[in-house]
Protein backbone atom coordinates (compact mmCIF):
# COMPACT_ATOMS: atom_id res chain seq x y z
CA UNK A 1 0.00 0.00 0.00
CA UNK A 2 1.40 3.38 -0.97
CA UNK A 3 1.14 6.57 1.01
CA UNK A 4 -0.99 8.04 -1.76
CA UNK A 5 -3.49 5.19 -1.41
CA UNK A 6 -3.75 5.82 2.33
CA UNK A 7 -4.98 9.36 1.76
CA UNK A 8 -7.29 8.50 -1.15
CA UNK A 9 -10.38 8.41 1.06
CA UNK A 10 -10.18 12.03 2.15
CA UNK A 11 -11.80 15.10 0.63
CA UNK A 12 -10.58 15.43 -3.00
CA UNK A 13 -9.34 18.99 -2.45
CA UNK A 14 -7.32 17.96 0.60
CA UNK A 15 -6.01 14.90 -1.25
CA UNK A 16 -4.90 17.07 -4.17
CA UNK A 17 -3.05 19.44 -1.84
CA UNK A 18 -1.29 16.64 0.03
CA UNK A 19 -0.35 14.77 -3.12
CA UNK A 20 1.13 17.99 -4.50
CA UNK A 21 3.30 18.31 -1.40
CA UNK A 22 4.51 14.71 -1.80
CA UNK A 23 5.41 15.52 -5.39
CA UNK A 24 7.48 18.51 -4.31
CA UNK A 25 5.10 21.33 -5.16
CA UNK A 26 5.23 24.39 -2.92
CA UNK A 27 2.30 24.74 -0.52
CA UNK A 28 0.46 28.03 -1.09
CA UNK A 29 -1.00 30.25 1.61
CA UNK A 30 -4.50 29.39 0.41
CA UNK A 31 -3.89 25.64 0.51
CA UNK A 32 -2.20 25.87 3.92
CA UNK A 33 -5.28 27.70 5.20
CA UNK A 34 -7.49 24.89 3.88
CA UNK A 35 -5.33 22.28 5.64
CA UNK A 36 -5.82 24.20 8.91
CA UNK A 37 -9.44 22.98 8.91
CA UNK A 38 -8.80 19.23 8.61
CA UNK A 39 -10.00 16.75 11.25
CA UNK A 40 -10.39 12.99 11.56
CA UNK A 41 -9.04 10.96 8.67
CA UNK A 42 -7.83 14.10 6.89
CA UNK A 43 -5.80 15.10 9.95
CA UNK A 44 -4.20 11.66 10.01
CA UNK A 45 -3.42 12.03 6.29
CA UNK A 46 -1.83 15.42 6.96
CA UNK A 47 0.33 13.81 9.64
CA UNK A 48 1.37 10.99 7.31
CA UNK A 49 2.47 13.44 4.64
CA UNK A 50 4.32 15.64 7.14
CA UNK A 51 6.06 12.55 8.51
CA UNK A 52 7.02 11.36 5.04
CA UNK A 53 8.49 14.77 4.19
CA UNK A 54 10.32 14.87 7.52
CA UNK A 55 11.89 11.49 6.74
CA UNK A 56 13.13 12.64 3.34
CA UNK A 57 14.22 16.12 4.45
CA UNK A 58 15.65 15.50 7.92
CA UNK A 59 16.08 11.74 8.32
CA UNK A 60 15.37 9.55 11.35
CA UNK A 61 17.45 11.34 13.96
CA UNK A 62 15.63 13.48 16.53
CA UNK A 63 17.96 16.04 18.03
CA UNK A 64 18.19 18.08 21.21
CA UNK A 65 20.67 20.58 22.67
CA UNK A 66 21.95 20.79 26.23
CA UNK A 67 21.57 24.45 27.11
CA UNK A 68 20.68 26.96 29.80
CA UNK A 69 18.26 29.84 29.53
CA UNK A 70 19.16 33.05 31.41
CA UNK A 71 16.57 35.83 31.50
CA UNK A 72 18.77 38.46 33.17
CA UNK A 73 15.99 40.97 33.88
CA UNK A 74 12.20 41.00 33.90
CA UNK A 75 11.96 44.79 33.96
CA UNK A 76 10.65 46.12 30.67
CA UNK A 77 9.66 49.47 29.21
CA UNK A 78 7.25 47.77 26.80
CA UNK A 79 3.70 46.76 27.69
CA UNK A 80 2.97 43.75 25.49
CA UNK A 81 -0.53 42.54 26.31
CA UNK A 82 0.32 38.84 26.05
CA UNK A 83 3.35 38.98 28.38
CA UNK A 84 3.09 37.81 32.00
CA UNK A 85 6.86 37.90 32.54
CA UNK A 86 7.59 41.63 32.38
CA UNK A 87 7.49 43.95 35.39
CA UNK A 88 7.45 47.74 35.53
CA UNK A 89 10.35 49.75 36.91
CA UNK A 90 8.57 50.27 40.24
CA UNK A 91 7.50 46.67 40.72
CA UNK A 92 8.64 44.93 43.88
CA UNK A 93 9.15 41.83 41.74
CA UNK A 94 11.55 43.48 39.30
CA UNK A 95 15.05 42.01 39.17
CA UNK A 96 18.30 42.59 37.29
CA UNK A 97 21.13 40.07 37.38
CA UNK A 98 24.60 41.65 37.44
CA UNK A 99 27.04 40.55 34.78
CA UNK A 100 28.98 38.40 37.24
CA UNK A 101 25.86 36.41 38.09
CA UNK A 102 25.04 35.80 34.42
CA UNK A 103 28.59 34.56 33.88
CA UNK A 104 28.32 32.34 36.96
CA UNK A 105 25.16 30.77 35.56
CA UNK A 106 26.81 30.23 32.19
CA UNK A 107 29.77 28.48 33.82
CA UNK A 108 27.45 26.38 35.96
CA UNK A 109 25.59 25.33 32.81
CA UNK A 110 28.86 24.33 31.18
CA UNK A 111 29.66 22.24 34.26
CA UNK A 112 26.37 20.41 33.73
CA UNK A 113 27.23 19.63 30.13
CA UNK A 114 25.66 22.59 28.32
CA UNK A 115 27.07 23.60 24.96
CA UNK A 116 24.83 26.70 24.68
CA UNK A 117 23.66 29.56 26.84
CA UNK A 118 20.54 31.41 25.68
CA UNK A 119 20.32 35.03 26.89
CA UNK A 120 17.06 36.99 26.59
CA UNK A 121 15.40 39.50 28.87
CA UNK A 122 13.14 42.49 29.34
CA UNK A 123 14.11 45.99 28.21
CA UNK A 124 15.23 47.67 31.41
CA UNK A 125 15.60 51.48 31.16
CA UNK A 126 18.85 51.52 33.15
CA UNK A 127 20.69 49.46 30.54
CA UNK A 128 22.64 50.86 27.62
CA UNK A 129 24.14 49.46 24.43
CA UNK A 130 27.50 48.75 26.05
CA UNK A 131 25.82 46.58 28.71
CA UNK A 132 24.70 44.16 25.98
CA UNK A 133 28.13 44.07 24.38
CA UNK A 134 30.04 43.72 27.65
CA UNK A 135 27.77 40.90 28.79
CA UNK A 136 28.55 38.89 25.67
CA UNK A 137 32.25 39.64 26.00
CA UNK A 138 32.30 38.56 29.65
CA UNK A 139 30.64 35.22 28.87
CA UNK A 140 32.98 34.62 25.95
CA UNK A 141 36.08 35.32 28.04
CA UNK A 142 34.88 33.07 30.88
CA UNK A 143 33.62 30.22 28.67
CA UNK A 144 35.39 30.28 25.28
CA UNK A 145 33.75 27.07 24.04
CA UNK A 146 30.17 27.90 25.05
CA UNK A 147 27.85 28.92 22.20
CA UNK A 148 26.24 32.30 22.93
CA UNK A 149 22.68 32.43 21.57
CA UNK A 150 21.49 35.84 22.67
CA UNK A 151 19.12 38.79 22.23
CA UNK A 152 15.85 38.81 20.34
CA UNK A 153 15.31 41.28 17.48
CA UNK A 154 13.35 43.38 19.99
CA UNK A 155 16.42 43.60 22.22
CA UNK A 156 18.68 44.34 19.26
CA UNK A 157 16.45 47.24 18.19
CA UNK A 158 16.32 48.53 21.79
CA UNK A 159 20.09 48.37 22.32
CA UNK A 160 20.78 50.00 18.93
CA UNK A 161 18.37 52.82 19.76
CA UNK A 162 19.98 53.30 23.18
CA UNK A 163 23.39 53.60 21.54
CA UNK A 164 22.07 55.65 18.63
CA UNK A 165 23.80 53.33 16.20
CA UNK A 166 22.50 51.38 13.19
CA UNK A 167 21.46 47.77 13.79
CA UNK A 168 24.26 46.57 11.52
CA UNK A 169 26.89 48.37 13.61
CA UNK A 170 25.54 46.88 16.84
CA UNK A 171 25.43 43.37 15.38
CA UNK A 172 29.03 43.70 14.19
CA UNK A 173 30.06 44.83 17.66
CA UNK A 174 28.22 41.93 19.29
CA UNK A 175 29.74 39.46 16.84
CA UNK A 176 33.21 40.80 17.62
CA UNK A 177 32.48 40.42 21.34
CA UNK A 178 31.58 36.75 20.86
CA UNK A 179 27.90 36.50 19.92
CA UNK A 180 27.25 33.35 17.86
CA UNK A 181 23.54 33.30 16.96
CA UNK A 182 20.30 35.20 17.61
CA UNK A 183 16.95 33.82 18.82
CA UNK A 184 14.26 34.59 16.25
CA UNK A 185 11.74 35.45 18.95
CA UNK A 186 9.58 38.61 19.23
CA UNK A 187 8.05 37.52 15.91
CA UNK A 188 4.63 36.60 17.35
CA UNK A 189 2.59 36.92 14.13
CA UNK A 190 4.26 38.95 11.39
CA UNK A 191 1.26 41.11 10.63
CA UNK A 192 1.14 44.67 11.92
CA UNK A 193 -2.63 44.59 12.42
CA UNK A 194 -2.27 41.71 14.89
CA UNK A 195 0.89 43.13 16.45
CA UNK A 196 -0.89 46.39 17.26
CA UNK A 197 -3.68 44.40 18.88
CA UNK A 198 -1.56 42.20 21.16
CA UNK A 199 1.63 44.27 21.53
CA UNK A 200 1.14 47.85 20.35
CA UNK A 201 4.62 49.02 21.42
CA UNK A 202 6.42 46.05 19.83
CA UNK A 203 8.74 46.50 16.85
CA UNK A 204 7.01 46.31 13.47
CA UNK A 205 7.01 43.43 11.02
CA UNK A 206 9.36 45.35 8.72
CA UNK A 207 11.77 46.04 11.60
CA UNK A 208 11.80 42.36 12.64
CA UNK A 209 12.56 41.32 9.07
CA UNK A 210 15.27 43.99 8.69
CA UNK A 211 17.09 42.86 11.85
CA UNK A 212 16.86 39.17 10.93
CA UNK A 213 18.06 39.73 7.36
CA UNK A 214 20.89 41.98 8.52
CA UNK A 215 22.03 39.31 10.99
CA UNK A 216 21.95 36.69 8.22
CA UNK A 217 23.95 38.95 5.89
CA UNK A 218 26.62 39.26 8.59
CA UNK A 219 26.81 35.49 9.02
CA UNK A 220 24.87 35.47 12.29
CA UNK A 221 22.30 32.71 11.97
CA UNK A 222 18.97 32.85 13.78
CA UNK A 223 16.03 30.69 14.71
CA UNK A 224 12.49 31.56 13.61
CA UNK A 225 9.33 31.43 15.72
CA UNK A 226 5.59 31.98 15.62
CA UNK A 227 3.33 32.49 18.64
CA UNK A 228 -0.10 31.09 17.78
CA UNK A 229 -3.46 30.43 19.41
CA UNK A 230 -4.45 33.93 20.55
CA UNK A 231 -6.28 36.26 18.13
CA UNK A 232 -4.81 35.26 14.78
CA UNK A 233 -6.57 33.27 12.05
CA UNK A 234 -5.34 30.25 10.12
CA UNK A 235 -4.70 32.52 7.15
CA UNK A 236 -2.57 34.80 9.36
CA UNK A 237 -0.46 31.81 10.38
CA UNK A 238 -0.04 30.71 6.77
CA UNK A 239 1.09 34.18 5.71
CA UNK A 240 3.56 34.24 8.62
CA UNK A 241 5.05 30.95 7.41
CA UNK A 242 5.17 32.27 3.85
CA UNK A 243 7.11 35.32 5.06
CA UNK A 244 9.64 33.10 6.83
CA UNK A 245 9.95 30.92 3.73
CA UNK A 246 10.64 33.99 1.57
CA UNK A 247 13.37 35.20 3.95
CA UNK A 248 14.97 31.76 4.01
CA UNK A 249 15.03 31.58 0.22
CA UNK A 250 16.83 34.91 0.20
CA UNK A 251 19.30 34.45 3.07
CA UNK A 252 19.43 30.77 4.09
CA UNK A 253 20.16 32.01 7.61
CA UNK A 254 17.47 30.31 9.69
CA UNK A 255 18.58 27.26 11.68
CA UNK A 256 15.08 26.05 12.64
CA UNK A 257 11.42 26.96 13.03
CA UNK A 258 9.76 26.78 16.44
CA UNK A 259 5.97 27.20 16.79
CA UNK A 260 5.08 28.54 20.24
CA UNK A 261 1.61 27.95 21.65
CA UNK A 262 0.07 30.93 23.42
CA UNK A 263 0.04 30.19 27.17
CA UNK A 264 -3.06 31.95 28.45
CA UNK A 265 -3.38 31.10 32.15
CA UNK A 266 -1.60 34.17 33.56
CA UNK A 267 -1.45 36.26 30.40
CA UNK A 268 -2.96 39.77 30.68
CA UNK A 269 -4.14 39.42 27.08
CA UNK A 270 -6.52 36.66 28.18
CA UNK A 271 -7.30 37.75 31.73
CA UNK A 272 -8.21 41.38 31.06
CA UNK A 273 -10.55 40.62 28.18
CA UNK A 274 -9.93 43.99 26.52
CA UNK A 275 -8.90 42.50 23.15
CA UNK A 276 -11.77 40.86 21.24
CA UNK A 277 -11.51 37.25 20.15
CA UNK A 278 -8.70 36.05 22.42
CA UNK A 279 -8.73 32.25 22.83
CA UNK A 280 -7.29 30.18 25.71
CA UNK A 281 -4.48 28.88 23.53
CA UNK A 282 -4.70 26.38 20.67
CA UNK A 283 -6.45 23.00 20.89
CA UNK A 284 -4.43 19.80 20.74
CA UNK A 285 -5.51 19.16 17.14
CA UNK A 286 -4.64 22.74 16.26
CA UNK A 287 -1.12 22.17 17.56
CA UNK A 288 -0.79 19.05 15.40
CA UNK A 289 -2.00 20.94 12.34
CA UNK A 290 0.36 23.88 12.87
CA UNK A 291 3.44 21.68 13.14
CA UNK A 292 2.49 19.50 10.19
CA UNK A 293 1.70 22.49 7.97
CA UNK A 294 5.02 24.04 9.00
CA UNK A 295 6.78 20.93 7.68
CA UNK A 296 4.85 21.12 4.42
CA UNK A 297 5.52 24.84 3.92
CA UNK A 298 9.05 25.18 5.30
CA UNK A 299 10.70 21.76 5.24
CA UNK A 300 12.28 22.09 1.82
CA UNK A 301 14.35 25.06 2.98
CA UNK A 302 14.37 24.88 6.79
CA UNK A 303 14.84 21.14 7.43
CA UNK A 304 14.58 21.57 11.22
CA UNK A 305 11.16 21.90 12.85
CA UNK A 306 11.43 22.08 16.64
CA UNK A 307 8.75 21.17 19.17
CA UNK A 308 8.63 23.29 22.32
CA UNK A 309 8.30 20.88 25.26
CA UNK A 310 7.84 23.87 27.57
CA UNK A 311 4.68 24.85 25.73
CA UNK A 312 3.38 21.40 24.78
CA UNK A 313 4.86 18.92 27.26
CA UNK A 314 6.90 15.86 26.36
CA UNK A 315 3.81 13.68 25.72
CA UNK A 316 2.61 16.02 22.99
CA UNK A 317 6.22 16.30 21.87
CA UNK A 318 6.25 12.55 21.24
CA UNK A 319 3.11 12.88 19.13
CA UNK A 320 4.55 15.78 17.17
CA UNK A 321 7.45 13.57 16.12
CA UNK A 322 4.89 11.88 13.83
CA UNK A 323 3.67 15.25 12.51
CA UNK A 324 6.82 16.61 10.92
CA UNK A 325 9.06 17.40 13.90
CA UNK A 326 12.73 16.38 14.05
CA UNK A 327 13.96 18.32 17.11
CA UNK A 328 12.85 18.59 20.76
CA UNK A 329 14.72 21.75 21.68
CA UNK A 330 16.89 22.23 24.75
CA UNK A 331 17.17 21.28 28.40
CA UNK A 332 16.85 24.99 29.45
CA UNK A 333 17.68 24.49 33.20
CA UNK A 334 15.83 27.76 33.88
CA UNK A 335 12.57 28.79 32.24
CA UNK A 336 10.93 32.04 33.33
CA UNK A 337 8.89 33.47 30.47
CA UNK A 338 6.48 30.57 29.85
CA UNK A 339 6.47 29.65 33.55
CA UNK A 340 5.31 33.14 34.51
CA UNK A 341 2.47 32.83 31.97
CA UNK A 342 1.27 29.61 33.59
CA UNK A 343 3.01 26.91 31.56
CA UNK A 344 2.65 23.57 33.35
CA UNK A 345 5.68 21.68 32.12
CA UNK A 346 8.49 22.91 34.34
CA UNK A 347 11.78 24.68 33.83
CA UNK A 348 14.12 21.74 33.15
CA UNK A 349 14.03 18.52 31.21
CA UNK A 350 17.05 16.24 31.29
CA UNK A 351 18.88 14.68 28.36
CA UNK A 352 17.70 11.27 29.58
CA UNK A 353 14.05 12.42 29.53
CA UNK A 354 14.42 13.80 26.01
CA UNK A 355 16.00 10.57 24.79
CA UNK A 356 13.20 8.56 26.39
CA UNK A 357 10.57 10.63 24.59
CA UNK A 358 12.38 10.24 21.29
CA UNK A 359 12.67 6.49 21.66
CA UNK A 360 9.04 6.21 22.70
CA UNK A 361 8.18 7.66 19.29
CA UNK A 362 10.34 5.01 17.58
CA UNK A 363 13.10 7.39 16.59
CA UNK A 364 16.86 7.71 17.16
CA UNK A 365 18.08 10.38 19.62
CA UNK A 366 21.09 12.61 18.95
CA UNK A 367 22.66 15.51 20.80
CA UNK A 368 23.38 18.55 18.64
CA UNK A 369 24.95 21.97 18.83
CA UNK A 370 23.05 25.21 18.25
CA UNK A 371 23.76 25.17 14.51
CA UNK A 372 22.53 21.58 14.34
CA UNK A 373 25.93 19.97 14.10
CA UNK A 374 25.59 16.42 15.45
CA UNK A 375 27.67 15.88 18.59
CA UNK A 376 26.55 12.36 19.61
CA UNK A 377 24.19 9.75 18.21
CA UNK A 378 22.67 7.33 20.73
CA UNK A 379 21.36 3.82 20.23
CA UNK A 380 17.72 3.21 19.44
CA UNK A 381 17.28 0.96 22.49
CA UNK A 382 19.18 3.00 25.09
CA UNK A 383 22.10 0.61 25.42
CA UNK A 384 25.27 2.41 26.44
CA UNK A 385 23.63 5.71 27.41
CA UNK A 386 25.83 7.73 29.77
CA UNK A 387 24.59 9.05 33.09
CA UNK A 388 25.22 12.75 32.62
CA UNK A 389 25.47 15.40 35.37
CA UNK A 390 22.16 16.97 34.33
CA UNK A 391 20.41 13.58 34.49
CA UNK A 392 21.17 13.43 38.21
CA UNK A 393 19.37 16.66 39.08
CA UNK A 394 16.39 15.67 41.23
CA UNK A 395 15.01 19.12 42.09
CA UNK A 396 15.77 21.75 39.43
CA UNK A 397 14.40 24.56 41.60
CA UNK A 398 16.83 23.67 44.36
CA UNK A 399 19.74 23.27 41.95
CA UNK A 400 19.21 26.20 39.59
CA UNK A 401 16.69 28.38 41.41
CA UNK A 402 13.07 29.07 40.50
CA UNK A 403 11.48 32.18 39.01
CA UNK A 404 9.54 32.73 42.24
CA UNK A 405 12.79 32.73 44.21
CA UNK A 406 14.46 35.05 41.73
CA UNK A 407 11.83 37.78 41.89
CA UNK A 408 11.98 37.65 45.70
CA UNK A 409 15.79 37.69 45.96
CA UNK A 410 16.88 41.01 47.51
CA UNK A 411 20.39 40.65 46.03
CA UNK A 412 19.01 41.15 42.54
CA UNK A 413 16.20 43.62 43.24
CA UNK A 414 15.87 46.18 40.45
CA UNK A 415 16.35 49.71 41.73
CA UNK A 416 15.42 52.56 39.37
CA UNK A 417 17.58 55.60 39.85
CA UNK A 418 17.11 59.04 38.40
CA UNK A 419 20.73 60.23 38.61
CA UNK A 420 23.07 57.30 39.14
CA UNK A 421 22.24 54.47 36.73
CA UNK A 422 22.29 50.95 38.06
CA UNK A 423 24.27 49.34 35.27
CA UNK A 424 24.31 45.64 34.42
CA UNK A 425 28.07 45.81 34.81
CA UNK A 426 27.78 46.73 38.49
CA UNK A 427 27.60 43.69 40.74
CA UNK A 428 25.16 43.67 43.63
CA UNK A 429 26.61 42.93 47.03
Amino acid sequence: MTLTSLISGVDPVVARILEGCLEGRELSVEDATRLSEVTGRELLALGLVADALRASQAGELVTYVVNRNVNFTNVCVKTCRFCAFARGVRSEQGYLLPKEEVVRRALEAEHYGATEVCIQAGLAPTLDKDDYVSLVRAIREAAPQLHIHAFSPEEIRYAADLGRVPVRELLLELREAGLDTLPGTSAEILDDRIRKSIAPTRLSTAEWIEIIETAHELGIRTSATMMFGHVETAADRARHLDTLRSIQKHTGGFTEFVPLSFVHAESPLFLRGDVPGVTPGPSGHDVLRVYAIARLMLGASFKNIQASWVKEGLRMGEQLLSFGVNDLGGTLMNESISTSAGAAHGQLTTPAALRHAIRSAGRVPAQRGTRYEILRVFSRDGAGDPVEPLDQVVDPDATFGSYAELVADERFRYEPRSVTRRRLAVATS
